[in-house]
């Protein structure tokens, strides 16, 4: 049985992060004193894109560790360790991390790789970032253009695909924009828009 097929195994096919079964790989966490056996997990290409790209990291993604800090696998536990140190400025997720069991080893390698954010030193839970599907920050006063079709309940009409909404108002949460469309404010996910230029 080779490497990946191991680690599929165990995985039971799917994301040990989130449980996706989407574009699944092995992803290693790098310690110095973890075996090839131990020092991988397998993860979906969305937790791999928030991972390696913490200024992409969607809040609501995460709160899948509710139940994963429980794995009993070493590289799955350094992982959502790393994941909860970053996001740690979040009430939820210091509690997490509170309850995440690690072991000295376990803890050590977890401090090797902390996740960084390229751009600078602030994470996405101090400035909460209001991202877009393509990873840019929106701003408020923003144009933004919808990338799908979406049926604004209680309005009677469906929002398409290519509507430019102007001047967006950013909300408490930070997954979520406001804007009017047809004349009517309504509440848009923001993965569900791309800036306009």
């Amino acid at each position: 049985m080779s490497h990946m097929q191991a680690l599929l195994s165990r995985a039971q096919n799917q994301c040990e992060l989130c449980g996706s079964t989407n574009h699944l790989s092995i992803y290693g966490v790098k310690g110095p004193h973890l075996t090839d056996e131990d020092s991988a997990l397998i993860i979906c290409s969305n937790c791999k894109l928030q991972i390696e790209n913490p200024s992409k990291i969607k809040l609501g993604h995460w709160q899948c560790l509710l139940t994963t800090i429980w794995s009993e696998y070493g590289p799955v536990k350094i992982m959502c360790y790393r994941i909860l140190e970053y996001l740690k400025k979040e009430t939820w997720a210091s509690e997490l991390l509170e309850q995440l069991y690690l072991s000295d080893e376990e803890l050590i390698i977890a401090k090797v790789e902390p996740l960084k954010n390229p751009n600078d030193n602030q994470t996405v839970a101090d400035d909460a970032s209001t991202i877009d599907a393509n990873g840019t920050k929106l701003l408020e006063g923003d144009s933004v253009t919808l990338i799908k079709d979406l049926n604004v309940k209680g309005a009677g009409f469906t929002a398409k695909r290519g509507t430019i909404v102007k001047n967006i108002h950013l909300t408490n949460n930070p997954e979520h924009i406001e804007g009017k469309v047809n004349g009517t404010a309504i509440v848009i996910i923001a993965e569900f828009v791309k800036k306009s230029i």
